[in-house]
């Protein structure tokens, strides 16, 4: 099927669209904390998950 991998194509697009507009938005520190809460949600670690999630939400409330 064709449809399969221009679906994949775009989600790829989107996401480093949306960690480019992270970086640009909170620097550094914004892609760590996305990369936490991207990892701990894909092992299912809450620790994890809520830690990039908080650090995310006091970046954005910092501006």
């Amino acid at each position: 099927m064709v449809i399969a991998p221009a679906l994949q194509l775009i989600g790829v697009v989107l996401v480093l669209g949306f960690e480019q507009l992270v970086q640009w938005k909170l620097g550094a520190m914004g892609l760590v904390a996305l990369f936490l809460l991207a990892v701990g949600l894909k092992a299912r670690n809450s620790t994890c998950a809520s830690l990039g999630a908080v650090i995310l939400l006091l970046l954005m409330t910092n501006r």
